[in-house]
């Protein structure tokens, strides 16, 4: 008959030594969840380097939508250390969802301007896009632009842009009325919409085309939509499209281009936070900003850290200095303005 009390015993030992080897295991398996909206072949590059530099392990769920709303139905349950994305909107709605945390870290706020992260580092940017204007290479001679010029009857149907309802449009106006006040950034819509050559729509690369095609002379787009159409060898046509305009940079003599980024932040309920703060600080590296901006045709966000030499080609940009999070507050407000002066109609209602 087997004792109790060194059963008793020999359970305690046995249960010991295993909370030792899983201990001892998941230390051997340091690992970071990334869920992420950029596509593989622009990040996962950069996670094989992290691991090869640190032995923490990248697991990565990718999708285009729906990951922030997944992120606050899982709650405590989720494994999402850190979600990558772009556009300063998602940043935003995932800080007000409550589902970020502040991730805390010298070498981030001095990598990072303040102007393009949560002032409690509960996200921050890691790549800048410009909105810039494509202009005809033949058709337009100046080679300098203000957004404000936009509504300035000169420009009568010659101007072509997606809708005012996308992220991208949001942004643009939401600084305009973050520089300007409601009021005047209303009459300045409701002049670009006068200026239209059509109703509003498709993406950034189907504005250029329409400059090609002569339906207008300038288009509102984001830099790096250059970059892939100067490198499309399977459309090769859009190549052509990209030869035919110059990137303009709005407000270069004063305020600066408006910009959107990229961005990251820490999920609240990360099972891995000192994992996911070591990947965080590695994305905002001098090499990890160089190389991620390369392969998207972004600017680094890190001050010091050239851009791309195809990038540095369309020109110098100048970024205005706003605070992201002020015109994130303001999106709601443009949103409202676009449809008050119906400007997704088009220029004729």
């Amino acid at each position: 008959m087997i004792n109790p009390t060194l059963a008793r015993a020999a359970r305690r030992i046995f249960a010991a030594s295993a909370a030792t080897l899983v201990f001892v295991s998941a230390g051997l398996a340091a690992e970071v969840n990334v869920y992420s909206y950029r596509q593989p072949q622009l990040v996962e590059p950069l996670f094989e380097k992290f691991t090869a530099e640190t032995g923490i392990k990248v697991n990565t769920i990718f999708a285009n939508k729906g990951l922030i709303e997944r992120i606050e139905a899982e709650g405590r349950n989720s494994p999402a250390d850190v979600l990558l994305t772009t556009d300063i909107s998602r940043l935003d709605q995932a800080d007000h969802m409550g589902i970020t945390q502040p991730a805390a870290s010298e070498i981030l706020a001095k990598d990072i301007p303040a102007q393009f992260r949560d002032k409690d580092g509960r996200w921050m940017a890691l790549t800048l896009r410009a909105r810039v204007i494509y202009a005809s290479r033949e058709r337009v001679k100046q080679d300098a632009i203000t957004y404000e010029e936009l509504a300035d009857p000169k420009w009568r149907g010659k101007i072509c842009t997606r809708s005012g309802q996308h992220d991208y449009s949001l942004g643009l106006i939401a600084s305009m009325i973050v520089h300007h006040g409601e009021e005047k950034a209303e009459a300045w819509l409701r002049g670009v919409k006068a200026n239209l050559a059509g109703k509003p729509t498709g993406n950034d690369r189907s504005q250029v085309k329409g400059v090609f095609s002569g339906e207008c002379d300038i288009a509102l787009g984001n830099t790096y939509y250059m970059g892939l159409m100067q490198t499309n060898d399977k459309e090769p046509e859009q190549k052509q499209w990209a030869e035919s305009v110059k990137v303009l940079f709005p407000n270069a003599g004063d305020r600066g281009t408006h910009v959107n980024v990229s961005g990251m932040f820490m999920a609240k309920h990360a099972p891995h936070p000192a994992e996911a703060l070591k990947l965080m600080e590695f994305l905002a590296s001098d090499e990890a900003q160089r190389v991620y901006a390369e392969v998207n045709f972004e600017y680094p966000v890190k001050a010091g850290v050239a851009a791309s030499d195809r990038v540095q080609s369309w020109g110098t940009l100048k970024a205005d200095t706003v605070s992201l999070t002020e015109i994130a507050r303001a999106r709601a407000k443009a949103s409202e303005l676009v449809d008050k002066v119906g400007f997704d109609d088009g220029p004729a209602s």
